[in-house]
């Protein structure tokens, strides 16, 4: 009898701590579960410092970076004010004096470190971005990747930027083309894609002469800082001023001041089609150069002449992959009603079977939204549908019980719609996918062209015929017009931007570097004579 109440309280000794065990675990907050990855990437708790223009500073409010899987502040950003980006703004332009200088293949040799930098930090960077930004760890190993490929593009750009030799009408002389650096590029970046897109503008500003400053989103501050510190490493290996690439965190009086300030001679702005407008007006207004990147509401096309499993898998990355939250991701989808039914069904099972949760666990195909706005936003679209008329097909519930209760997560939505309502004119930064049909091709290009934003779209067919008419001048008005492949993850080689309310602006590859520079036309006289153009004869 003893013995088995000795054996009863041992057992319950061991359950009790054992549960105790479990509980701390599940305790522990976002940074102590994750403390390897901030060590190795410099971030601490708190008192991280969000200004970086050659030392680490910030004068501004203490902002928390929260986690989007349970909403748990992850660390403390004590983040820059407008005193903090002004004196930033003169430490950048002292060391692009030094930079431009520098002959750009050996600018290349700089590009070179940072790229091995990131090398050697993709793991823990691509765990951050998916701890603050929320995208699954694949996609956020993937960003980091991206910055690392555009580093090599432009590492290839210092041994192949070129300029042109033009005929010139008059005897003795010759005329050539000049691109020079331009001065200061200001990045002003967006929350879905916190590495990847100062990667762009920082790579190809910097291999063509130029210095940047970096006022990232209000809620990635994290990951600005982490990917500061690498390559303000890299410039001080080759003895450069670290300067030159500064950081300014901090709320929008910092990103309108920078939009206002003359010394940011190319301000690149990735948001939304709203506040991107009031931009471009204002760097207009200052003779400034503007790259926008804005709006998407990207439309794919199902024709009846192409393979449907093809189709069904790219439509899933494209309108779920980052939980809806790429400006290149699908928003409308528009299918032949040949095929429409058959299509539907066979996305119906895929969408069923999207694991979402945790970005950082395995399986799991959509993470959460990045903040509980978007959540908001989620519901008021669903709700708005409803209204016109429009129909859920898949989805609609936001995930606020369970597990998953205490984060920003949703169910991928399908819905079904007709190409007038009012819901597909709008732009929803959530997963939510709005299908329906058509009848002809030129119906099917009217209704992709029919809303204001021109970013992304594709076509899935197998008739030559189609696609050339919808890469040609009759076909889509998007920047990005793509053939049997998603809407979204476009490579680091090809020029990316759109058009209409999308700004107009081109990053990335192709010519893009050309938004950089100053472009000069220069002609030299060597004849001793003084011919004029047009046969002009001045005395």
């Amino acid at each position: 009898m003893i013995s088995n109440i000795l054996k009863s309280r041992s057992l319950a000794t061991v359950s009790s701590l054992l549960l105790r065990k479990t509980q701390a675990v599940r305790c522990l907050s976002t940074f102590d579960k994750h403390r390897s990855i901030f060590d190795t990437l410099g971030i601490q708790k708190t008192n991280n410092k969000g200004v970086f223009d050659g030392e680490w500073k910030g004068s501004g409010e203490i902002v928390a970076s929260y986690n989007p899987v349970n909403n748990e502040v992850i660390g403390e950003v004590v983040t820059g004010t407008t005193a903090d980006l002004d004196l930033a703004l003169d430490k950048v332009a002292e060391a692009q004096k030094i930079w431009r200088e520098i002959p750009v293949p050996k600018r290349g040799h700089v590009l070179l470190t940072m790229r091995n930098a990131l090398v050697d930090n993709l793991e823990p960077l691509g765990k951050l971005v998916a701890l603050e930004m929320g995208k699954i760890l694949p996609e956020g190993i993937g960003e980091v990747q991206e910055y690392i490929d555009i580093l090599e593009y432009a590492l290839g750009l210092s041994r192949t930027l070129q300029g042109s030799i033009i005929p010139s009408e008059r005897p003795g002389h010759a005329m050539l083309e000049t691109w020079n650096p331009l001065g200061t590029v200001g990045i002003i970046s967006a929350f879905n894609f916190p590495v990847a897109v100062y990667g762009w503008n920082c790579a190809i500003a910097l291999v063509t002469g130029n210095g940047t400053l970096w006022k990232p989103a209000p809620t990635t501050p994290l990951v600005s800082i982490a990917v500061t510190r690498i390559i303000a490493k890299a410039l001080k290996d080759h003895d450069l001023p670290p300067s030159l690439c500064a950081l300014v965190t901090g709320d929008t009086d910092v990103g309108r001041a920078l939009s206002e300030d003359k010394r940011a001679h190319v301000l690149s702005f990735t948001g939304s089609t709203k506040v991107g407008r009031e931009v471009g007006k204002t760097v207009q207004g200052r003779f400034g150069r503007s790259i926008l990147e804005l709006g998407g509401n990207n439309a794919l096309i199902v024709t009846d002449e192409c393979d449907l499993d093809l189709a069904a898998r790219a439509i899933l990355f494209a309108a779920v992959g980052t939980a809806g939250q790429r400006c290149t991701t699908t928003r409308r989808l528009i299918v032949h009603e040949s095929v429409y039914t058959p299509l539907i069904e066979k996305l119906k099972k895929a969408y069923k079977q999207v694991k979402v949760g945790d970005p950082l666990d395995d399986g799991v195909l959509c993470g959460p939204l990045h903040t509980q706005e978007a959540v908001s936003v989620y519901k008021n679209t669903l709700d708005d549908l409803k209204k016109e008329g429009g129909e859920v097909v898949v989805g609609g519930r936001v995930l606020d019980d369970g597990p998953l209760k205490h984060g920003n997560f949703v169910e991928p939505t399908m819905t079904k719609v007709r190409p007038d309502m009012k819901i597909v004119q709008n732009e929803a930064f959530v997963p939510i996918l709005h299908t329906m049909t058509y009848k002809t091709l030129d119906e099917a290009i009217a209704i992709n062209n029919s809303v204001a934003q021109g970013l992304s779209s594709s076509i899935f067919t197998n008739n030559p015929s189609t696609i050339f008419k919808w890469i040609g001048p009759s076909g889509s008005d998007c920047g990005i017009i793509n053939v049997n492949i998603p809407t979204n993850g476009a490579e680091i080689g090809g020029a990316f931007g759109g058009e209409k309310e999308t700004g107009g602006g081109r990053e990335s590859g192709s010519d893009s570097w050309k938004q950089y520079c100053r472009r000069g036309t220069c002609t030299i006289n060597y004849s001793g004579a003084l011919p004029l153009a047009q046969g002009i004869n001045f005395g």
